[in-house]
């Protein structure tokens, strides 16, 4: 049978590209035969009860960056409902992860014709804070401290810069404003950290700011959560553990503690930022998240 696809488009993702976009990948889905119907809809909610009314065999083709997949996730996380990914947005960490690159649709495009595989989701409870009682699943992760703060700062950097650019420009001012917090990580009941922190970020994917491989061990299909956090920094060595990140060759580092598992609790001393799967979630001092092993069915894995 032909499968059938839900095209959902952000027109606002990646300041406008991707609707800029669209013509010329409307032209290559029609050259390809391929069934689809359009969303348009610059709301991750109005996109998501658009897709949760349609029949329940037609896929989803996510036209935008993190966020828009992420608005999508609740219509086929444990429905078997297959997902693609077309990135376009200002963040495309998770399609990065999978080898998918901006632009490139006919890249994006073959993958559609692959088995759908299933991959691991991260589901994220907020247990103290300004957000407190929010659950969130995730496909690619979260951070709190410092990467939260760096996600805040990037709506201050000149219109013209993207992507990994935009967040070096970010992560570079916020280097300025450091503070070090008081943190326990708990990982499967055993404590892997307790003292001082910049920062902590709980992956499902392996990168994030466009391109900085926080988590290189990370496998969406292994039914693990990866778990970073910073010992105690000084604003010189962040910059230097952020070189290291970049390539991902900072696990081993004595100031970055790493581990994996299936379900972390990260408790601060006092309320910190937090982002999930790059867009910010208010301040946090408690959350829990564990690993739900292969829930979304991926056409591009």
């Amino acid at each position: 049978m032909t499968r059938r696809y839900a095209v959902v488009l952000n027109p606002q993702a990646g300041g406008g590209s991707a609707r800029r976009a669209w013509p010329e990948l409307e032209r290559e889905l029609t050259r390809r035969g391929l069934t689809f119907l359009l969303i348009e809809e610059a709301s991750g909610d109005a996109a998501l009860q658009r897709v949760l009314s349609l029949p329940p065999d037609m896929a989803i083709l996510a036209v935008g960056g993190d966020g828009t997949v992420g608005a999508l996730l609740p219509a086929v996380v444990g429905t078997g409902r297959p997902l693609g990914i077309v990135p376009l947005g200002t963040g495309n960490d998770f399609a990065g992860h999978l080898g998918l690159k901006p632009g490139r649709f006919g890249e994006s495009l073959d993958r559609l014709s692959f088995q759908p595989r299933p991959v691991d989701a991260l589901e994220v409870t907020v247990e103290v804070g300004s957000h407190a009682g929010r659950c969130a699943v995730l496909l690619n992760g979260l951070g709190m401290g410092f990467d939260a703060q760096v996600a805040a700062n990037m709506v201050h950097a000149p219109q013209a810069l993207r992507g990994f650019v935009r967040y070096v420009w970010a992560a570079v001012r916020t280097v300025r404003e450091l503070t070090l917090t008081p943190v326990t990580v708990t990982v499967d009941g055993a404590v892997q950290y307790a003292g001082p922190s910049a920062l902590v970020a709980v992956m499902n994917g392996t990168r994030y700011g466009g391109g900085f491989q926080i988590s290189p061990r990370s496998d969406v299909r292994d039914g693990q959560l990866n778990i970073l956090a910073s010992r105690t920094v000084t604003r010189p060595s962040l910059l230097g553990l952020m070189l290291l990140v970049l390539p991902g060759r900072h696990l081993g580092h004595p100031a970055v503690t790493a581990g994996q598992g299936r379900e972390v609790t990260v408790e601060w001393a006092r309320p910190v930022a937090l982002h999930l799967d790059g867009d910010l979630a208010g301040t946090v001092q408690r959350v829990r998240a564990q690993i739900r092993p292969g829930v979304v069915l991926l056409l591009t894995a």
